[in-house]
């Protein structure tokens, strides 16, 4: 048990970067971008080919995100320059990453058994377990990913970014080419997908042609997660970036954690698409229902505070 759960947790981090992904595009341009499957596939693909073609790890690991990056800026091309609505941009540069990614394996799966990753040389210099190696150099990766968004998204160009999802005829009218921001954002987004796949594919020691299937799923079920987890946090500000961006990680990892108890549990591995919709709907639902529960809550009160408040003034007369 306690094994799955520290596997369940470096899976989760891993995933958190994805999520962040996820999180540009969901969150900030409110763009439910389906790229995602792909991307994350691409990223792993690559990543895989690379290393067993004897490229060094870790720039197999960054051609994975550079992949990922454009495949990203198709669906931004797509959608900025030939309007394309985003969520059909992103489907249709999905349906061709499936091919694109036979393409680049040859195969349907390229297993790494027998080459070397960035895990296994941190292994061999610490001489710790697998799985909190993975921990450990995924929480750093995470980390460093958290602070390079955090930094770049109180830039000009990044607040411009983030602005073009709140209201994008405003920031259009104050000069800012819109198409170009949508365009940055969906490039970085997909470019940490890539980079989650390619960290996925090390980790795992193999990349298979479905494993980016029902990302997007767990992408938004771990932002839905996280906000709830950040907003219940005493003293918590949902509207502090870096802490949101944290919290993007935190529920990627309580997703995985979820997911390996149930399974420990005597779950049925083939109902793992069922729980993650469930999750999801779970996660969106609670909120809004908490929120209505709360106004109904304050509402009762007032009512009551205003009775009791008419019944002192008639027994005052």
């Amino acid at each position: 048990m306690a094994l799955a759960l520290l596997s369940a947790v470096s899976q989760g981090v891993f995933w958190g970067i994805m999520v962040l992904g996820v999180f540009i595009t969901y969150k900030l341009l409110d763009i439910a971008d389906l790229t995602v499957d792909g991307s994350f596939a691409l990223g792993g693909c690559v990543c895989a080919v690379l290393v067993v073609g004897g490229c060094d790890p870790l720039l197999a690991i960054l051609a994975a995100m550079v992949a990922g990056m454009v495949a990203g800026a198709v669906t931004g091309f797509l959608h900025t320059v030939f309007e394309i609505p985003a969520i059909l941009a992103g489907i249709l540069t999905q349906i061709s990453l499936w091919s694109i990614n036979l393409r680049v394996m040859g195969k349907s799966n390229t297993p790494l058994l027998k080459s070397d990753t960035i895990f296994s040389r941190v292994e061999d210099l610490t001489g710790l377990s697998q799985s909190t190696v993975a921990i450990i150099v995924g929480l750093a990766i995470a980390a460093i990913v958290i602070v390079a968004l955090y930094w770049f998204f109180g830039t000009e160009i990044g607040s411009a970014c983030r602005a073009t999802g709140n209201n994008e005829a405003m920031v259009r009218a104050l000069g800012v080419n819109t198409k170009v921001t949508k365009m940055i954002a969906l490039t970085l987004s997909n470019g940490l997908v890539g980079l989650s796949g390619g960290l996925i594919c090390e980790s795992q020691k193999y990349a298979d042609i479905g494993m980016g299937t029902g990302a997007i799923v767990i992408g938004l079920a771990a932002i839905v997660i996280g906000e709830v987890l950040w907003r219940i946090l005493p003293g918590a500000k949902l509207h502090a970036f870096g802490g949101r961006l944290a919290s993007a990680v935190v529920g990627s990892v309580v997703y995985f954690l979820i997911r390996a108890v149930v399974l420990q549990l005597g779950m049925d591995a083939n109902d793992m698409k069922l729980l993650s919709a469930i999750i999801v709907a779970l996660a969106l639902c609670v909120p809004v229902v908490w929120e209505k529960y709360q106004l109904r809550r304050t509402y009762a009160r007032a009512i009551k505070a205003d009775a009791a408040s008419s019944q002192a003034q008639e027994g005052g007369r």
